[in-house]
């Protein structure tokens, strides 16, 4: 959904976590104020507002299932986040909604079960999430094929040709497994994979290599965001792409980021978890005055 095409009703009232430097607010429905798609980009912005990869907003309280909604830094809504989830984890861990035991979130349209493992006075915790099934190919993400060619590759611009692994874990996700590792590469066919015509809705981009057997390094564009230190949905669909492509046998996946590791099981069926660790950051209320500043 674009950023022109909602209106809010939020509490005055924010948590602000992190997974591995990939940051997201929480806020919690309510009448205290009202925010659409560019309040929401002011509110993200890291000189002018809070600061953040995103929000989550918790519709309702009373779950489970709890209801959720989920926005990037640019207003755009969008339909999922592992970090994002597991953030929204340990803030609910936080206020006493959850226990040790799994709940459920709705989001996107999908029910989803999350787990907090751990949790510590100091506002550390661990939180598994069961991300479900990945879906592959070119109608999961909505990629419209007549741009390959006859490689089944996708040719941009002067960088060259690129074989894509395409995956939905309910949000979209281009993998490229380059042939010559280049960590400036992000930077060059990021943007043009992320807006590429032939991909109706957008997404992801993820460059991956194994450095060991189970252990694979990412670079990560995101949707909406640019360049990422981190990202829950993108670790789940490098390991999935990994086992999809036979680079890979199902099982355990380290995947190391920018702002450090994720855990990733896949399955022979492509059911997915993810477990990683959040840091809760604090908790604080839009001024009176920067409320009136973004209406």
């Amino acid at each position: 959904m674009s950023s022109d095409e909602y209106n809010l009703r939020v509490r005055n009232r924010f948590y602000k976590g992190h997974g591995l430097g990939n940051d997201y607010l929480i806020f919690e429905k309510g009448e205290d104020c009202i925010v659409d798609g560019t309040a929401i980009t002011k509110i993200c912005d890291r000189w002018k507002g809070v600061g953040a990869d995103g929000v989550v907003l918790l519709i309702d309280r009373d779950g489970p299932p709890f209801q959720l909604r989920m926005f990037n830094p640019d207003g755009s809504e969008f339909e999922r986040s592992g970090n994002g989830l597991r953030i929204l984890g340990s803030y609910l861990a936080g206020e006493g909604l959850v226990d040790k035991d799994p709940f459920e979130v709705s989001v996107g349209g999908d029910v989803i079960s999350l787990e907090v493992m751990r949790q510590d006075s100091l506002g550390n915790y661990d939180v598994k999430v069961n991300m479900g099934t990945a879906n592959l190919g070119n109608d999961a993400v909505h990629f419209d094929s007549r741009g390959l060619d006859d490689d089944g590759r996708l040719k941009l611009g002067d960088y060259g040709c690129f074989e894509l692994n395409l995956v939905s874990m309910g949000n979209p996700h281009c993998v490229v497994f380059p042939n010559n590792w280049n960590p400036n590469l992000l930077e060059q066919i990021g943007p043009l994979l992320c807006e590429h015509e032939s991909f109706r809705s957008g997404t992801n981009v993820q460059l991956a290599r194994f450095v060991a057997e189970g252990v694979i390094e990412v670079l990560i564009w995101e949707r909406g965001v640019g360049v990422t230190s981190a990202s829950g949905t993108s670790a789940c669909a490098v390991a999935v792409a990994a086992v999809q492509s036979s680079r890979a046998n199902p099982g355990e996946f380290q995947i190391q980021m920018q702002g450090g590791s994720l855990q990733v099981s896949v399955d022979a069926e492509f059911g997915v978890t993810l477990r990683g660790p959040v840091q809760e950051v604090f908790q604080g209320r839009l001024t009176q005055g920067f409320l009136a500043s973004i209406s």
